[in-house]
């Protein structure tokens, strides 16, 4: 009651920028008092939005400014580092812009959109004015929602204080029973894909032999034009296509595999796959294209549209 419009501002901008800010409740219960007379409706929407488009903002020219770095840094930083990117520039990809317009519905997709959109060279005035809308969606949903609970929303909050610290104590211990779930799953994910990664100079010495291995490029559409090469003979392939492609490959051929994900994550997802499949050498490069390029490796151009049946 005393800080209702700077707590709705701070609360969105703080979420937006990626920290673990409970912005949902107070937007619903920002709409119950606005719904009771206290507070003015409008303000509140114009301030949330406004505070989403200055987190994106930032994000977007992050994104822009650095690319991959930022990506990696967020997927690093996520509980689900294995599919962070892959899934979130398959959704752009699929969706484009209109991606951004339920963005902040989904978990995961949220914070790394943004500076995706920037990193795939998205306009800034596009990518304005779908995350505005985006932002709209959103924050008008939960106001709305708060304005259709109206007292029931004002008397939980009142019920929590009352409550008092034996409340406060149980929400804690779930919010830290769910993250450390989520951590053990995290660590379990890693584990199961730590397989013998393939350094891009032995790489480069298989290529030049008489019986090369089958390269395959796992990074998105989006990646593969922000660096504009692949590696010489690599096919390009979504995971969509992949089976199909490998149903041909004899399973005595070494089969390697590079993406853009931090830690190579779904590069050693697929190794690990062929390894059950009965392949006898699987691996995914150690630091990707990235690494590959870095350390003056040949690279051949690629179009400047890629097919959509090779993505």
């Amino acid at each position: 009651m005393r800080h209702g419009y700077g707590l709705v501002f701070a609360a969105v901008l703080a979420e937006q920028l990626g920290l673990p800010v409970p912005t949902a409740p107070v937007l619903v219960l920002a709409g119950a008092l606005a719904g009771l007379g206290h507070f003015s409706l409008g303000m509140f929407f114009l301030l949330g939005v406004a505070a989403s488009l200055i987190a994106d903002f930032v994000w977007y020219e992050l994104g822009r400014r650095r690319g991959d770095q930022i990506l990696g840094l967020l997927c690093r930083l996520s509980l689900e580092p294995s599919t962070c990117v892959r899934r979130t520039a398959g959704t752009l990809e699929r969706w484009g812009p209109a991606a951004l317009l339920v963005a902040k519905f989904v978990p995961g997709l949220n914070t790394v959109a943004p500076p995706l959109a920037g990193s795939a060279g998205l306009g800034v005035w596009q990518f304005l004015l779908f995350t505005a809308a985006g932002a709209a969606l959103w924050i008008g949903s939960l106001l709305g929602l708060g304005l259709l609970l109206g007292r029931e929303a004002e008397r939980a909050v009142d019920w929590l204080a009352g409550a008092g610290s034996p409340v406060l104590a149980w929400l804690a211990a779930t919010a830290a029973a769910w993250a450390a779930w989520k951590l053990w799953r995290r660590r379990r994910v890693m584990q199961r894909l730590r397989v013998a990664r393939i350094a891009p100079a032995e790489l480069r010495r298989l290529l030049e032999s008489p019986d090369p291995p089958l390269v395959v490029d796992l990074r998105s559409a989006a990646a593969r034009r922000r660096s504009g090469a692949k590696i010489p003979s690599a096919v390009l392939a979504g995971e969509s296509d992949l089976e199909n492609l490998l149903h041909e490959v004899p399973r005595t051929r070494t089969v390697v595999f590079y993406c853009s994900c931090p830690d190579e994550a779904s590069s050693a997802a697929w190794a690990v796959r062929l390894h059950r499949q009965g392949f006898r050498d699987a691996r995914p490069l150690a630091g990707g294209f990235e690494a590959w390029a870095a350390e003056g490796h040949p690279a051949e151009t690629l179009p400047v549209e890629i097919p959509a049946s090779r993505r």
